[in-house]
């Protein structure tokens, strides 16, 4: 226990050191303040645009992105390339909104990549009819080999170990993120449920990680309390199915 608080004190202090540093040079951009987010940052498209231009957004046909501000411009990018997007919606309360070629009008691609946008257009599912060739995910703070911090929530881990429970990824299956330079940290200590990133993308650089943190095998039913496997329907759903 004296290990999982010194864990957790130490990711705090990134978390806090960041957002400050974001904060004070004004890299920060709306929404702001950006304590307690995943947080957006000048530059936020050029980074997204040397993703889009990657090997791994080409060749991808079914790309799973997170709902945060910074990689907006991602989503908006493989709604316009005609691939399918899946986003998980906030705390995963509602599962996940599928947003398929045909679902968005010619135009409306910005619109349909907001939340609220995503809702109008998308619809809500709880199990996924694809195999996910890539998943974009915000970052509060990574390293070079590919550790990763969100915003300490959890939800980004959970995620993945539920689409992994579903089959529907793999350790295969690339994990990438934009962020901005001043993101990129030293260390961060990483857990078994912690998901490492394959791929940085900041306005600057594009940096292929060494691979060095596993990938969770799915969900660590022993690290979920009754409280948040009962606020996320898709979590009872294979819960229940586990127990047949």
């Amino acid at each position: 226990m004296s290990e999982q608080r010194d864990v957790k004190l130490i990711k705090k202090r990134i978390r806090e050191r960041i957002w400050s540093l974001m904060e004070s040079k004004n890299i920060a951009i709306f929404p702001r303040p950006v304590f307690g987010r995943i947080p957006n940052f000048k530059g936020n498209e050029v980074a997204a645009k040397k993703l889009v231009k990657s090997k791994y957004f080409d060749e991808a046909e079914v790309v799973f992105c997170c709902p945060d501000s910074p990689q907006r411009p991602v989503r908006e990018a493989v709604l316009r390339s005609g691939k399918v997007l899946i986003m998980a919606t906030p705390r995963l309360r509602k599962g996940f909104l599928l947003l398929k070629p045909g679902y968005v009008p010619r135009g409306m691609e910005y619109k349909a990549s907001t939340i609220a946008g995503a809702f109008r257009y998308g619809r809500l599912v709880d199990e996924i009819p694809y195999q996910i060739d890539i998943k974009v995910t915000g970052s509060v703070a990574v390293t070079v080999e590919g550790a990763r911090l969100g915003k300490g929530g959890g939800y980004s881990d959970l995620e993945y170990a539920i689409l992994r429970e579903m089959g529907v990824v793999s350790d295969e299956t690339f994990i990438l993120t934009t962020v901005h330079d001043v993101q990129i940290v030293n260390h961060i200590p990483m857990t078994r449920h912690d998901v490492p990133v394959d791929v940085i993308f900041t306005p600057t650089r594009v940096i292929e990680t060494r691979g060095v943190f596993p990938k969770p095998r799915g969900i660590y039913w022993d690290e979920l309390d009754d409280e948040k496997i009962a606020s996320i329907p898709i979590l009872r759903k294979l819960l229940a199915h586990r127990g047949q």
